[in-house]
């Protein structure tokens, strides 16, 4: 796995190389540089987005212990990303994380195991949702072409995915996992692995939950969509003015581009050739688009060191008061 995450990491290096020498490095330097402001403004939007998400969670997590906070959910949230964005994992590491955090602070490994799962996956939905909006407004804009046609077929394709995903979940797939990685820590002498039984019940329970999953996809949706308002003020800055519109489909596919490259570690490359792609049928030049992808990981490492240094805090701060501090399922190398 060490191996694969490397070689993903060296291809996304040498494609971001590849391309900043294709459309001139130092004209796309140059660009970064002048977009300051909005570099400066990227960041502090931001959490807008991360407050959204943060209530997202907390909304779908349903009965909160009397010690978790929204503040509580944000830190977990900036920790997510900032293990996502900044480190070798596959886009999911920050998940694992922040739900073992969670459990911690309050409702146990199974609640804090089956709020995360729900919201990653509700999170995931309401990016289908957001990318077919923005895909929709992109053939309101320009000509259908051959490439608006395999962008349709592509989010279709992840519609049809992410339908699978919440499916397999109502049929029991997470029952089956449950049970075997139960039976696996038996036979290998693990410790902790018996508080998740009841897994399954617990996330259909959060689902089912009236208006929960409802409430939660909004607050996504609206924090994926704000991701518009984040690419105007950048290439405002950048000095390439686009409507409100142009930048929610650069966001929406973009932002998909990067979901895709979700092996890559920080997708890197990846977003960026997703920004040259959808960029060009809104008439921005390549390194235009490519500047915009850089200053929007400049925001992603200006959330994630901190988030990172606070993560760190969390491992030997975070508990419930009033309980010893609980490390955990006891895992090898826990």
């Amino acid at each position: 796995m060490k191996l694969v995450t490397l070689a993903a990491g060296l291809f996304g290096m040498a494609l971001t190389l590849w391309l900043l020498s294709r459309f001139g490095a130092r004209g796309i330097l140059h660009l970064v540089m002048i977009g300051g402001w909005g570099m400066l403004a990227a960041i502090l939007f931001h959490a807008v987005q991360v407050m959204l998400s943060a209530r997202s969670w907390q909304i779908i997590a349903g009965r909160d212990d009397s010690h978790l906070k929204l503040r509580d959910y944000v830190a977990l949230r900036c920790v997510r990303e900032g293990v996502n964005n900044l480190l070798p994992v596959a886009q999911v590491g920050g998940e694992v994380i922040s739900a073992r955090l969670l459990a911690r602070r309050g409702p146990g490994l199974r609640r804090a195991a089956a709020a995360t799962i729900c919201d990653l996956t509700i999170e995931l939905l309401s990016q289908v949702v957001f990318t077919l909006l923005g895909l929709a407004l992109l053939l309101c804009l320009v000509k259908r072409s051959s490439v608006t046609d395999e962008l349709v077929e592509s989010a279709g394709m992840a519609l049809v995915l992410g339908a699978v995903f919440l499916g397999s979940q109502c049929l029991g797939a997470v029952s089956v996992v449950e049970r075997l990685l139960v039976r696996i820590a038996a036979h290998l002498g693990w410790t902790g692995v018996e508080s998740i039984r009841g897994l399954h019940g617990e996330i259909m329970g959060l689902y089912t939950a009236p208006g929960h999953a409802v409430r939660a996809g909004l607050c996504q949706l609206v924090a994926w969509s704000l991701g518009a308002v984040e690419v105007c003020l950048i290439l405002h800055f950048m000095g390439h003015d686009r409507s409100l519109a142009h930048g929610f489909v650069i966001e929406s596919v973009g932002q998909a581009a990067k979901s895709v490259g979700f092996a890559v570690p920080g997708a890197l490359g990846v977003s960026e050739g997703g920004f040259i792609l959808i960029g060009s049928l809104c008439g921005l030049p390549p390194a235009v688009s490519i500047g915009l992808s850089l200053i929007k990981r400049v925001r992603e490492i200006a959330w994630g060191l901190p988030a990172l240094a606070g993560w760190q805090w969390m491992e030997t701060h975070w508990h419930t008061p009033g309980r010893k501090l609980d490390h955990g399922v006891g895992l090898p190398g826990h």
